[in-house]
């Protein structure tokens, strides 16, 4: 009896040492935590620069038909975006919930005609002489032929930023940075790696 109330405490022990190491829950708009797999939008904090996040064209996309896409943000602030939903490098062991300061993959739930995946990869863009978040990226697979593939959300202030800067690869050296807007020659706001971040919330569609 004593030695089998001993292993309980002992795992109920191991089990809060276990939750109170993982980094903290990423929570929406509303106060809920993050749930991986679940759609969201993502929505910038300060109001009258933008809308949510979306796909659009490439700078070097093909005139007829729109490819290759990347994220931008809409230009509309009432305009909400696409819904997207994260997929962490280790689901059961952030137990279901997007954490701060951890790898994801993230995953526009939309389709298109373009010949590619609606998942975020940091690619440079020659005409701008930027690294954009563009779209195209291999989901999972975490290692060094995945490294581009894979985004966190960090705190920034009282709220969050999106952030590149994987940690998939321990012998890699990935270029790091925040994510925020460039505002091209067209007009188009591009999510790109700039000194300045985007200061982002998040909204369950």
């Amino acid at each position: 009896m004593k030695a089998a109330l001993f292993s309980a405490l002992a795992f109920l022990l191991f089990s809060s040492t276990i939750v109170a190491d993982q980094p903290n829950a990423v929570l929406d708009v509303s106060g809920q935590e993050l749930l991986t797999g679940t759609d969201y939008y993502v929505l910038p904090v300060i109001r009258g620069r933008g809308g949510g996040l979306t796909l659009g064209s490439a700078t070097n996309a093909d005139p007829n038909t729109g490819c290759p896409l990347v994220v931008v943000q809409e230009q509309l602030e009432v305009s909400s975006g696409l819904p997207l939903y994260f997929s962490p490098v280790n689901v059961e062991q952030q137990g279901g919930i997007v954490r701060v300061s951890t790898d994801f993959n993230v995953i526009f739930n939309a389709s298109s005609i373009c010949v590619q995946s609606t998942l975020w990869e940091l690619a440079f863009d020659e005409s701008l002489q930027k690294f954009v978040v563009a779209t195209g990226g291999v989901p999972g697979n975490p290692g060094p032929e995945t490294l581009n593939n894979w985004f966190k959300i960090e705190r920034f202030e009282d709220d969050y930023k999106l952030a590149f800067c994987p940690g998939v690869c321990d012998i890699c050296r990935p270029v790091c940075g925040d994510l925020g807007v460039f505002i091209d020659d067209d007009g188009v706001r591009r999510l790109v790696l700039a000194d300045e971040p985007l200061k982002v919330m998040f909204r369950r569609a």
